[in-house]
């Protein structure tokens, strides 16, 4: 293991940017939505409360709402736990394997899949994974305990995904501590211009306008937010202050990786991730386009 002074200032914060997307591709594909169909999930906002959370079992609304944070509870309420009527986690957790299998064969091409960059990326990927810790983080535990699947490709996917909700994970400890509810936080998030655009958030989590409306008063009234619904200087730092705080509460995983290490997975992950972009994984939207 490297000590901390040995990596460099957010080399996890870049890592990090490098797989969330891989990890991402999952809920933006057709593939998952096919796949769950013939298990009997056909609603889209179902297939994603049911494929995120089947690690957890088969939880209710109270307990997504919880570990999800920024979801709209009315929102939640209305596919869970319905989505366990339909196919149980177990079910969820296959057909959610076989669409990353589709998806990432897709989107990468099958010589990529099977590339020794892609299991050298894995390795590096799952030995970083192997210093997540369960204490507090309910959804990277979650993850973390499922089967290593055996594909390169997919192994990769599983690490990603550990990684992605170890961080998540620890974030929403920050927001807690910072006082920002779940609404709060995406507006602020949306406000800094760093994250995907207020209609897309409003509509994906669920939220109405006059809640988002109410959230923006909110934050004007604690001098993060200005009457044009952007961060002020104290809301910016706050917004700095947070990605901070959840950089050093996501440090253990590439902390034991080493620099050499999270150097080389950020090259990997980071060109794999580009290839999916150029072929189309995600909505101009996600990024307000």
């Amino acid at each position: 293991m490297t000590s901390p002074a040995s990596l460099p200032a957010r080399a996890g914060r870049h890592c990090h940017a490098a797989l969330n997307p891989l990890h991402s591709t999952l809920y933006f594909s057709p593939d998952l939505g096919s796949q769950l169909a013939e298990c009997g999930i056909t609603d889209s906002r179902t297939a994603y409360f049911a494929a995120r959370a089947a690690p957890l079992g088969a939880v209710g609304a109270a307990t997504v709402t919880a570990v999800f944070y920024n979801f709209s509870p009315a929102l939640v309420a209305r596919h869970v736990p319905a989505a366990w009527d339909l196919a149980s986690p177990e079910t969820v957790l296959a057909a959610r394997l076989r669409a990353v299998d589709a998806t990432w064969r897709r989107l990468l091409g099958e010589e990529a899949a099977s590339s020794a960059e892609m299991a050298e990326a894995a390795d590096l990927a799952l030995r970083a994974a192997e210093a997540c810790r369960p204490h507090g983080r309910p959804l990277c535990a979650a993850h973390a305990a499922l089967p290593v699947p055996d594909a390169p490709h997919l192994r990769l996917w599983h690490a990603a995904t550990v990684l992605r909700e170890h961080r998540g994970d620890g974030h929403l400890t920050v927001l807690l501590r910072e006082g920002l509810d779940p609404l709060e936080a995406l507006v602020s998030h949306s406000a800094s211009g760093h994250g995907p655009s207020r209609d897309w958030l409003a509509d994906t989590r669920g939220w109405r306008e006059e809640d988002w409306s109410a959230a923006e008063e909110r934050l004007r009234e604690r001098g993060l937010l200005n009457r044009h619904g952007r961060l002020t200087e104290d809301g910016s730092a706050l917004r700095k202050e947070i990605e901070n705080e959840t950089d050093r509460l996501d440090r253990a995983p590439y902390e034991h990786l080493g620099a050499d290490g999270v150097r080389r997975l950020t090259v990997l992950a980071g060109g794999f991730a580009a290839a999916a972009r150029e072929a189309g994984a995600f909505p101009p939207a996600l990024l307000g386009g």
